[in-house]
């Protein structure tokens, strides 16, 4: 206290505060004052010793980023800055993880009315919610394109192979994080996404001279935790997604650094000699600072990728949430997200056990394969093999892909399919959605308009569409039952079919028949029938669909018309 009371009697206060001002700054940056960080952030020449490269060498942060880069890869091509998007995007996941943390506990009880909470009552915290899942799915989009690069370009070989190894581990750190999110909201999409990946544990190969079932089962009970996925197995997903994977990937992502600063990132593969690697020997008239070309640069990125995502989840895209987990109903279509459904493709044409298996060798693979590959050259007339590998790895994941959707083997009955889009097992609709008193006794026809009540004509209209959608029309007498469509047919809702199959009804016929069966309750019932042209008398479909509504069913009214909601 007695040398700051001196300062002040010596400079004044003014000089004593910028003086202690300049000197806390130095320590924080370990090495560079205010008038170093405005020198450079002006691009002028550092002072001597430049004080630009002390932070490389002492402070904890910088130290695992190089001092400095071969200009030659500060251009877009050959990173297209997917490395730095990465790192980006874990911190970006960390933050608003944390913040989506403080309005959730992970029970069953409460789970989903914490997630209710957050859309509804937390300040912007459907935007928050939006951004961090929103991140979650770029992130892993970002770390495949990352791997994919690094393979186009050899930058896995040698000396880089370890290097590729964590990169590769990184890479299943945030599909299981993100995956593991899933879970959380505790909604039927989360419940049964995670029941059906979890029933791959059934099945899983176990070691010679150990009983599959008690080691599959043993490790089930562990995955969620107990004989079925409840409180406990939340506790645990919870637990995995917030701390457990959060921090193998922290220790992965700062080895995975230290590996790029040790060897250098690569130069573009035609910047240098077949066999050579050059990346750490930078002629000083090729180098670009980190202080303050690249840390500008990474800072100007990081503002429009914060605008994108921050955009994004404010106009064009919003985490979905369904109704709340019932273990007792299973949804029609359960899909898992996006980057595993190529595995619910190959579930489809193989044996679960078999694929089960297949899917950790592919991973060794993936690791081992640069200490395989031992070809010198890097450029891309000489990996004719290596690039068409990935070509052929790359089409084959995205017909995986089209194989775990929906429409790949897995449609039910077209009349199903029309019932659970107008009147869902849960959730609402847009005939679900009609006021009770606006639904009147009677029976109505797909697209009907119904004068007075916008209401039941949008259902209606929503019906009419689901029936095009899964209908087509007969012509001709071929027991083939060709379908064709004719011009009233909206061509965004047409399906071309060779002939009647499972997912489509040959010129239908439809209603709905809404009955009052007691007071404050009415029975609403989808009625189908299709005939065959050959046998007037034998019907094809012949099918309805019930549901039960109540006058205090609290159903979000959903139908637009007019440029209003209602």
């Amino acid at each position: 206290m007695a040398t700051i009371f001196e300062q002040i009697q010596e400079m004044g206060i003014k000089q004593t505060v910028i003086t202690k001002l300049d000197e806390t700054v130095e320590r924080l940056t370990v090495g560079m004052n205010i008038n170093d960080i405005r020198s450079a952030l002006r691009g002028d020449e550092p002072r001597r010793p430049n004080p630009r490269l002390r932070p490389h060498a002492d402070s904890f942060w910088f130290h695992i980023r190089p001092s400095f880069y071969h200009t030659e890869v500060t251009h877009i091509y050959p990173t297209f800055r997917l490395g730095w998007l990465s790192t980006f995007m874990f911190v970006w996941e960390t933050i608003t993880g944390i913040i989506l943390m403080v309005f959730y506990t992970p029970s069953p009880l409460v789970a989903y009315s914490n997630m209710w909470n957050i859309l509804g009552n937390v300040p912007l915290g459907q935007l928050m919610r939006n951004m961090h899942r929103l991140g979650a799915e770029v992130m892993v989009l970002v770390v495949a394109l990352h791997m994919l690069r690094t393979y186009i370009t050899g930058s896995y070989k040698k000396p880089r192979q370890f290097t590729w190894a964590t990169g590769v581990i990184l890479l299943l750190f945030t599909a299981l994080l993100s995956f593991s999110g899933y879970l959380l909201p505790w909604d039927q999409l989360s419940y049964w996404a995670l029941t059906v990946f979890l029933s791959g544990a059934e099945a899983a190969p176990t070691p010679p001279g150990i009983d599959p079932d008690v080691f599959n089962g043993n490790v089930l009970l562990i995955a969620q935790g107990g004989p079925a996925l409840g409180a406990g197995g939340l506790l645990r997903w919870y637990l995995l997604h917030v701390l457990l994977l959060p921090l193998l990937t922290g220790i992965f992502f700062f080895v995975h650094y230290y590996k790029v600063v040790l060897y250098g990132i690569s130069l573009p593969p035609g910047r240098e000699e077949i066999g050579e690697d050059t990346a750490k020997r930078v002629p000083r008239n090729e180098r670009t600072y980190f202080t303050p070309d690249i840390a500008t640069n990474e800072l100007m990125w990081s503002a429009l990728t914060t605008l994108f995502l921050v955009a994004g989840s404010l106009w064009l895209w919003d985490a979905p949430l369904e109704t709340h987990a019932d273990p007792v109903v299973t949804p029609l279509h359960v899909v898992a997200p996006w980057y595993l459904s190529w595995s619910q493709g190959w579930l489809k044409l193989a044996d679960k056990t078999l694929v089960i298996g297949f899917i950790p060798l592919l991973l060794v693979a993936f690791i081992v394969m640069p200490y395989f590959e031992v070809g010198k050259s890097r450029r891309y007339a000489d990996r004719r093999i290596a690039l068409t590998v990935a070509a052929l790895f790359f089409t084959f994941m995205l017909v995986s892909n089209w194989m775990g959707s929906p429409e790949f083997r897995v449609n039910s009955s077209p009349d199903r399919e029309v019932s659970i889009e107008l009147l869902p097992e849960e959730g609402t609709s847009a005939m679900l959605g009609v006021p009770y008193d606006l639904m009147p006794e009677g029976t109505y026809l797909p697209g009907q308009p119904i004068s007075g009540n916008p209401h039941l004509t949008y259902a209606l209209e929503e019906f009419q569409a689901a029936m095009y959608r899964h209908s087509c029309t007969l012509t001709g007498n071929s027991t083939w039952y060709e379908c064709v469509f004719d011009e009233s047919t909206p061509i965004e809702t047409r399906k071309y079919s060779n002939h009647f199959s499972d997912d489509v009804m040959p010129d239908p016929t439809a209603q709905l028949v809404v009955e009052e069966i007691q007071p404050g309750l009415k029975k609403l019932t989808l009625k189908y029938k299709a005939v065959s042209p050959a046998n007037p008398e034998e019907f094809l479909i012949d099918a309805e669909w019930v549901k039960y509504r109540h006058a205090d069913s609290n159903y979000e009214t959903e139908c637009r018309f007019a440029n209003k909601s209602c």
